[in-house]
C-alpha cells in the first residue's frame, strides 16, 4: 500500500532524506522513529505529496506521488505537524469543508462525520473556532480530518502530541482497531507508543534507515531490553 524506492530529498546541499527504500503492507502499523532533524517529517511530506522528492519514487496504493498525485492523495489520510490550519473556521465548518474536498455526500457523508466527531469526542467544541481550541483538541480535529473519508492508508505525524494520558489511550486504541484493514505510518518520539501500537519500527538517522524490525526484535539488540536504549545506541552509531 505504501512503497518508496531510493527516496531522496536535498535542500540546497543539505541531504534531509537519503535513499530511503521501504514498503508498508495492509495490516502493518509502522513506527517511524529518529532524532530531531533525522528526516521523519520530510519523508512523510513527500509521501503525502506536499513536497517533491529530489530523486527516487514513492507510491500510495500503486499511484505514484509525483506523476499521479490526485489519485495517491485520494487513498491517503494525512495528519501533518501543527494541523489543522484555518483557525477562523469552526470545528464543524472545517470538517464540512474537508467532506466537500473528499467529495462525500448523502448518507455516507453524514455517517462519516458522525463517526469522527463521536469517536474523537469533538461534540463539546463543534461550534468553537479552531484557533480557540487547546492543543489536544486541535490534534483531535486534525486526526478527524485524516480519518473522515476512511482511507486505506494513514500517515500520522505525532498523532498523540498534546493529548492527555486518557486521550492518548483512546487514540492508540483507535489505531489498533483500524490497523487490520489499513497501512499506517506513525512518526513519534514516544517510544512507549511504538511498543503499544506498532507491528514494526524503522529508525532513521541523518536521513538513512539504521534499523527496520519489530519492536520485540529491536529490544533484543540491547542487554537492557529497553527500546529507548536501542534507539540511543543506533542513532549515536549513525551520527
Amino acid at each position: 500500500m505504501i512503497k518508496t524506492q531510493n527516496l531522496t530529498k536535498n535542500y540546497d546541499g543539505l541531504l534531509a532524506v537519503d535513499d530511503l527504500t521501504f514498503t508498508v503492507e495492509p495490516g502493518e502499523v509502522l513506527g517511524f522513529l529518529g532524532p530531531n532533524g533525522a528526516g521523519k517529517s520530510t519523508t512523510m511530506r513527500m509521501l503525502a505529496g506536499f513536497i517533491t522528492p529530489t530523486s527516487g519514487t514513492g507510491s500510495i496504493c500503486g499511484h505514484d506521488i509525483s506523476t499521479d498525485p490526485l489519485a495517491a492523495k485520494a487513498e491517503l489520510g494525512y495528519l501533518p505537524e501543527g494541523a489543522p490550519h484555518y483557525g477562523e473556521m469552526t470545528v464543524g465548518g472545517f470538517l464540512d469543508f474537508i467532506a466537500d474536498l473528499r467529495r462525500l455526500s448523502g448518507a455516507h457523508r453524514k455517517a462519516r462525520l458522525d463517526y469522527v466527531i463521536g469517536r474523537l469526542q469533538l461534540e463539546p467544541v463543534i461550534a468553537q473556532t479552531i484557533e480557540t481550541l487547546s492543543k489536544g483538541f486541535k490534534r483531535r480535529v486534525g486526526l478527524a480530518q485524516a480519518l473522515l473519508h476512511d482511507p486505506p492508508v494513514l500517515v500520522l505525524d505525532e498523532p498523540t502530541d498534546g493529548l492527555d494520558p486518557n486521550q492518548k489511550h483512546e487514540v492508540r486504541t483507535l489505531i489498533a482497531q483500524m490497523a487490520p484493514r489499513k497501512a499506517i505510518v506513525i512518526s513519534t518520539h514516544i517510544l512507549e507508543e511504538v511498543d503499544a501500537v506498532c507491528t514494526r519500527a524503522i529508525i532513521i538517522a541523518s536521513g538513512r534507515v539504521v534499523a527496520d524490525a519489530t519492536p520485540a526484535d529491536l529490544q533484543r539488540r540491547h542487554p537492557s531490553g529497553k527500546l529507548d536504549e536501542v534507539f540511543r545506541q543506533l542513532t549515536m552509531e549513525a551520527a
